[in-house]
């Protein structure tokens, strides 16, 4: 049988296809507008790869580049710095908080010399010339805490430093007392800066577990310098000018801000990364690659300056009004400060009015609080870290900032212990070891309050520690700067042993509960807190 001819109907018939979405479908000749349908569906295509590949455009630049460290061991983090460069940082940081106390307290000696010069005979003023430099303490760290936080630790510090250096120096070319308060008053703003910035540069520095050691170097030299500044004093005062107590304060200055310009490096992680930011940006190509907003991780979406200065200048204010921790430690530091002072004004008296020693020999005394105040420190930074690692290993190794607060209970008790035995053995009767060893006493328990209370606020505000430091170095100020002014009223009324009775028994109170009150409610009191760490 004959194959069957193909049917010429299929053979001239166009071949079905189907079309697949994005892939163009191929067109017979024969179709009427053949090649316009041809290229409206190609210029489709055209148009829809376009739209795709703005779009994913549209996503990748709007999808921000966050900078971080490149992990936990990035060598810029300054908690990953070598062993020297962080301990430079430390020393200088150190020095700075060392020499401002010095001037605060250095002239107390010579203060009547520079009455009779001035010719100035009301003891409050005569008081005021010392004190006034404190009074700028409780000012200064309010704005330059928080500007740390915007510009960088290290730049605020050292701009801080040289206006205190200039200020200081011209108090030694005052020509009365006028002059010599407001520059007294200007050069403690600028000397109040390492109260605040200091801590936070330590807290950016040291984890936790590493910063006791740190801090207790720290502490002790805001406290150190008014021990030393008053003994030389005496001694320039008897021996010289009252004006070379500022210049060589001076001259150390200049020669601590010159190793700081080399040693003393930006530690604040938001500055650092944020300059890290800057690079990404200028190495960015808008031609080649996609631009991008680029940020780091501590920027939020109120990244305008103005909304971040007006945040950190008033981050101190908010942190005291609004922080249990802060507005209880506050105001004890303030009672612990005010007591310092007191105690290096009323020092003179004792020694040159009772004990009816020479200017010189009476400012040696001033060593008795230095002994104090070293011999705990020195204890105390051996076993800050020790506590904190034990309550953490117990803790499944977790950390806490209570777990700083043990040395605040010996320092609650040799601090009113001191203080009774100076007030009732300052008599001519007695020998003068006796109030020394009270003098030691108070020292000693000055500065376990101090180190406990500063490495638990730098622990529990680690970001913010410029600011709660701040918050709380206002109100010691004003606390080391008032008690000296009604000293001599209190003691001419009372005498040194009802009025030493009066400050111990107010020790008692304020001190006494305050560390066993944040060991059991600290964590829930943190737990409300906006800025505390959890």
């Amino acid at each position: 049988m004959a194959d069957k001819a193909p049917d010429s109907r299929l053979s001239s018939a166009t071949p079905t296809i189907h079309d697949e979405p994005g892939i163009a479908s191929p067109v017979d000749a024969s179709e009427p507008n053949s090649s316009e349908n041809l290229k409206a569906r190609t210029q489709k295509k055209d148009k829809n790869a376009r739209n795709e590949e703005d779009g994913d455009n549209r996503s990748l630049a709007e999808d921000p580049l966050v900078v971080d460290w490149e992990g936990p061991d990035d060598p810029q983090n300054p908690r990953n710095w070598s062993f020297k460069k962080k301990w430079a940082a430390t020393a200088i940081v150190s020095a700075f908080t060392f020499i401002s106390p010095v001037s605060s307290s250095m002239m107390a000696p010579a203060s009547e010399q520079i009455a009779g010069e001035f010719g100035i005979t009301n003891s409050s003023v005569i008081a005021l010339l010392t004190s006034v430099f404190v009074a700028a303490y409780a000012f200064g760290p309010l704005i330059l805490g928080p500007l740390s936080e915007l510009y960088g630790r290290s730049r605020v510090l050292q701009l801080a430093n040289m206006w205190y250096l200039a200020w200081n120096l011209g108090c030694a070319f005052a020509q009365n007392e006028g002059q010599l308060i407001a520059f007294r008053f200007l050069a403690g703003l600028g000397g109040s800066a390492p109260l605040s910035i200091g801590g936070g540069v330590l807290g950016d520095l040291f984890r936790p577990e590493e910063r006791g050691q740190a801090i207790a170097l720290y502490s002790l030299a805001p406290l150190l310098g008014p021990v030393i500044g008053p003994t030389c004093g005496a001694w320039i005062a008897q021996r010289s000018t009252w004006r070379w107590v500022f210049w060589s304060t001076t001259i150390v200055d200049g020669f601590i801000q010159v190793m700081g310009l080399f040693f003393l490096k930006e530690t604040y992680a938001p500055i650092l990364l944020e300059r890290k930011a800057i690079r990404i940006r200028k190495s960015m190509d808008p031609e080649k690659a996609q631009t991008r907003e680029v940020r780091t991780v501590f920027d939020g979406a109120d990244r305008h300056w103005k909304n971040i200065v007006k945040k950190a200048l008033i981050r101190p204010f908010v942190l005291f009004y609004h922080e249990p921790i802060v507005q209880l430690l506050g105001i004890y530091m303030a009672f612990v400060y005010g007591t310092l002072y007191l105690f290096l004004t009323t020092i003179p008296s004792i020694f040159e009015g009772t004990y009816r020693e020479p200017v010189g020999i009476a400012g040696l005394n001033y060593f008795a609080l230095g002994v104090g105040l070293t011999g705990a420190s020195q204890i105390n930074a051996r076993m800050l870290d020790r506590i904190y690692k034990y309550f953490q290993d117990k803790n499944d190794g977790v950390g806490k900032p209570e777990y700083r607060l043990p040395p605040m209970i010996p320092g609650a008790i040799l601090l009113p212990a001191g203080l009774f035995i100076t007030g009732w053995t300052a008599r001519p009767d007695v020998h003068w070891i006796a109030p020394d060893i009270g003098i030691a006493l108070v020292g000693a328990g000055t500065i376990l309050n101090f180190q406990s209370i500063q490495t638990y606020v730098i622990d529990a505000f680690t970001l913010h520690a410029a600011s709660a430091l701040a918050a709380v170095t206002f109100f010691r100020s004003l606390a080391g700067f008032g008690f000296p002014l009604f000293a001599p009223a209190m003691y001419n009324a009372l005498g040194y042993g009802k009025g030493d009775t009066i400050l111990a028994c107010v020790a008692i109170v304020v001190g006494v509960p305050a560390p066993f009150l944040f060991w059991f409610y600290g964590e829930r009191i943190r737990n409300a807190s906006k800025y505390a760490r959890r």
